[in-house]
């Protein structure tokens, strides 16, 4: 015969209740359908309690010693506890009691990803800051891609898991199982978009030309007043297909050219708050580490995200952009925290 299951955590719950309202464990035995010993066991386990776990004494460090690894700790952020208890000299200490010391004076955190900002590169922010300081940014329209895959971002489904809990299964797929590249833009308090590059298709000046007159256009600049067109400065930042010669030229027959088409410092995504916007919609879908089956799906998850954004939230961001001027002057050409 083999051996039966162990009681669940449903089984034991109800247990502990029963156990409340006054039922034998007979009874109990007979509404969970399960043997009388067992319940009796769980019953005598139960009160048992558990037993205090003795913790081990840490080595002693020494003030001056926990001086230098805070020091080092500084100096060496990726640096794992090994190498940064070594770089101090101070040796025969365990794993568990360097990580000890370390979480009394720090927390893990992933690095921050930027591109490299070299001092031309900060030059280029300077001067483009004190270009537009002047600016109503109430009349830049605001653009940008941006790509959604099906599992989200790495690190992302970190959550609490209880104790005796399985953590639950994610579905592993090369490059995220795929992805949708979204388009849209936002001007004061509203949003433009957000509209969908067609799967398979390579934005390089062409396609992206094409998709523009597709997609914004023909759905949104058409139905905008002439003093909208008038005074509507268009941001896109450097990318290839934005920058060629092909798309100026082609923005340019738009009316879209000198004064109404804005320049845009190189690597500079902090300063364009359509990132802000981007990085709301992508914690709306993927919260809770939601995955998707399907490319449509994620991109009606997106669709809903985006109308859920209200112009209040949109307008924030694009008032936003005085503050970030002064920040990127104050620093002069740095980068700034938004």
């Amino acid at each position: 015969m083999g051996q039966k299951k162990d009681l669940t955590g449903s089984e034991k719950s109800k247990i502990v209740r029963y156990l409340a309202e006054g039922c034998s464990t007979l009874k109990i035995a007979k509404l969970l359908k399960r043997d009388h010993r067992t319940i009796k066991r769980f019953i005598q386990n139960s009160q048992q309690g558990r037993k205090k776990c003795v913790e081990k004494p840490r080595r002693k460090i020494t003030a001056h010693e926990l001086r230098k690894v805070k020091r080092a700790a500084a100096k060496m952020p990726l640096a794992t506890s090994f190498a940064i208890f070594q770089s101090c000299n101070i040796t025969g200490v365990p794993k568990s009691t360097r990580c000890a010391i370390l979480r009394d004076m720090a927390k893990v955190r992933k690095a921050e990803k930027r591109p490299p900002l070299n001092k031309t590169h900060k030059l280029k922010r300077q001067d483009w800051a004190k270009k537009y300081l002047k600016t109503d940014f109430s009349k830049v329209l605001w653009t940008d891609e941006m790509r959604v895959s099906l599992d989200g971002p790495d690190g992302w489904a970190h959550g609490w898991i209880g104790k005796g809990q399985r953590a639950p299964v994610r579905l592993r797929r090369q490059q995220g199982g795929g992805g949708v590249l979204v388009w849209a833009g936002i001007i004061k308090d509203e949003l433009v978009g957000p509209f969908r590059v067609e799967d398979g298709v390579k934005l390089n000046s062409q396609s992206y030309c094409q998709f523009l007159e597709d997609t914004f256009f023909k759905q949104c600049y058409r139905k905008k007043s002439a003093s909208f067109k008038k005074n509507m400065i268009f941001m896109q930042d450097n990318a290839p297909s934005h920058a060629s010669k092909y798309s100026t030229a082609w923005l340019a027959r738009k009316g879209l050219k000198e004064e109404k088409l804005m320049t845009w410092p190189p690597c500079s995504p902090d300063l364009n708050p359509i990132e802000n916007l981007w990085s709301i919609i992508k914690c709306e879908i993927y919260k809770e580490g939601k995955q998707y089956t399907s490319l449509n799906s994620v991109w009606e998850a997106v669709v809903a995200a985006a109308r859920n954004v209200d112009s209040e939230q949109i307008k924030t961001l694009t008032e936003s952009m005085d503050g970030r001027l002064l920040s990127v002057l104050a620093k002069k050409g740095g980068y700034i925290g938004h």
